[in-house]
Parts: structure tokens; C-alpha cells; sequence
């Protein structure tokens, strides 16, 4: 390998191990970050085969674990379905999410951070798709407490001692889930094009918790990020390692190329 040739593969493995660090440094910032799926790089040689560059950044889909906030409307899933969420400004513009964080809004719509609406059946049928609302109590009845189960079902309680199921939170999974583009906001798109149900045809049959391996809905927990903290750690050490190096090559191959520039000019 010639000089310039050992510059040249070294300045390249600058520039893949640099974006190695910043996944893992993205990986760490998420620790805390609900639902948050972590990446990893992979290398490979260059077409020349001098030097190195990034041949993937991948997701990790595993689930994270599932904390206890005993919040009724934060669900986590057991699983691998994923919530579907609805931009209510622009309807019929879906996400797959596995960030449960949700609550009810001013206008009784289950609603994740960014006020998207928690798709579902709704209807003393469950029969209507569309966004999961409270619904309306019993003449001279109030609203007192909402529960979810496990297959997704919500239930209303009311003052009168009654109680309804007044909508199913649903889920959905895809065949591919490497095809999912994560948008940020825990939120990702490409739907349909990733093997799961189209939007907007979600069905109790297809998509119901608790069936087709779509793992069951848990109240009151939240799925932790996947990101694994000591191997973060170790990958950061091994990767910061391997660019010392090469930025030490880096310089020793401009010392001698200043060394050869100086004998040519005396």
C-alpha cells in the first residue's frame, strides 16, 4: 500500500467510525426515551479496497422492557404490535408507534405527546374504526374512572354504577419491520409498503391485541428503551480505540509525506 494509499484508508475510517460514535452516543442520549429502538453500524471495504465506510446503520426492533407508571392510559405492549396513530390535522395520515405515553385530551380523543389520535373501534359495537373517544355516560351519569385491559378494550365507569366498552385500541405488525422509517418522535412511517394491515382497514379480526402475535396491551406501564447501556459502553471504547489509531496513522503519514516534501526541495 502506497503512502497516499495508507492516508486515504485511514481518512476514510475516520469518517465511518465517526458516524459509529454518533449512533451510540444517539443510542445513550435515548436511554430514557419511552418505546426508543436502538441502532448499530456495520462496516465494509471500500469498492477500491482501500480504506473503510458504513455499509448500514440497522434498528433494533426487540422489545425493551415494560415499567410500571400506574397510569392507566399509558400502555405498553407485550409483543409485537405497535400503535397506530392518526395526525388529526391531516385525517388519514398514519404512524406505527411503540410509544404508549398517551392521555385524553379537551376533546375526550386518546392522544399520544404530539396530540395524534390513538386509533381503534369504537361503539357499543366496536364495529367503527377510527379514533378511540370517551364516550357519552348515561342520561344523569358522570364519568368517574376509565380502565383498559389487555386486549385493548376500553371500559367506562359511571357514577350511576353502570359501565360501558366503549372502544378497542388496536394494533398492528409488519412483516418487515427494517422498512419502517422513523420519522422521530418515537413515531414511524411507510405502513402499508412494510407488510403490515393499510391503514384505515384495521379490523378486530386482523388487528385485536391479544391475537396473530401481536403481544397483548398493559396499562399503566411504558415500554423502556432496548438500548443496552454496558454494550454501549464497550462498543463506544472499541470504536473510540479504533479511531485513535487511525487518526495517529493519519498524522505519522503527513510527517513523512512532509518529511519526502522536504528532501525534494533540497
Amino acid at each position: 500500500m502506497s503512502l497516499l494509499g495508507t492516508l486515504t484508508s485511514s481518512v476514510s475510517a475516520l469518517d465511518s467510525f465517526t458516524t459509529g460514535l454518533d449512533t451510540i452516543g444517539n443510542n445513550i442520549s435515548n436511554i430514557n426515551t419511552s418505546g426508543f429502538k436502538g441502532s448499530s453500524v456495520s462496516f465494509a471495504d471500500t469498492f477500491s479496497g482501500l480504506g473503510t465506510q458504513v455499509s448500514s446503520v440497522s434498528t433494533s426492533f426487540a422489545q425493551g422492557a415494560l415499567s410500571s407508571t400506574g397510569n392507566v392510559t399509558d400502555l405498553g405492549v407485550s409483543g409485537n404490535g405497535y400503535f397506530i396513530v392518526q395526525d388529526p390535522a391531516n385525517p388519514g395520515t398514519y404512524y406505527a408507534t411503540r410509544d404508549g405515553q398517551f392521555h385524553f385530551d379537551s376533546g375526550g380523543s386518546l392522544v399520544n405527546q404530539q396530540g395524534y389520535q390513538v386509533m381503534g373501534l369504537a361503539g357499543s359495537s366496536l364495529s367503527a374504526e377510527g379514533p378511540i373517544k370517551l364516550g357519552t355516560p348515561p342520561t344523569g351519569a358522570a364519568l368517574q374512572s376509565v380502565s383498559i385491559d389487555t386486549s385493548g378494550k376500553v371500559v367506562e365507569s359511571y357514577s350511576d354504577g353502570t359501565t360501558a366498552t366503549t372502544n378497542q385500541v388496536l394494533l398492528d405488525s409488519f412483516t418487515n419491520q427494517a422498512s419502517l422509517i422513523s420519522l422521530g418522535n418515537n413515531l414511524y412511517t411507510n405502513l402499508t409498503g412494510a407488510g403490515g394491515t393499510a391503514p384505515g382497514a384495521l379490523t378486530a379480526a386482523l388487528n385485536a391485541p391479544a391475537g396473530g402475535g401481536l403481544g397483548t396491551i398493559q396499562s399503566g406501564t411504558l415500554e423502556q428503551s432496548n438500548v443496552d447501556l454496558t454494550q454501549q459502553f464497550s462498543d463506544m471504547i472499541t470504536m473510540q480505540r479504533a479511531f485513535e489509531a487511525n487518526a495517529r496513522l493519519v498524522t505519522i503519514s503527513d510527517t513523512i509525506l512532509e518529511d519526502v516534501v522536504n528532501m525534494k526541495t533540497h
